[in-house]
């Protein structure tokens, strides 16, 4: 089993303790994925907008949230 799946039947846990961890682990290991796409659809040209509607979140809140680290993680590729 992969560990997104470990995590996934973790999460369902009559553990709290258990389940808890596992909902906190599968949120940064979403967040890292996130990051990561964000980053190849900017590479590949997409804008704004386009991530937004893919996330279905704002064009305000995606850049918020990600504008300044791909600008950084870009310059410093140049």
């Amino acid at each position: 089993m992969s560990e997104a799946t470990d995590l996934a039947a973790a999460a369902g846990s009559a553990d709290a303790r258990v389940g808890l961890r596992a909902v906190l682990a599968l949120r940064r290991l979403l967040e890292t994925l996130e990051r990561l796409q964000v980053d190849n659809a900017r590479r590949q040209g997409w804008s704004w907008q386009e991530i937004a509607d893919a996330l279905g979140v704002s064009k305000q809140a995606v850049h918020k949230k990600h504008a300044g680290r791909t600008v950084a993680a870009r310059s410093q590729e140049d």
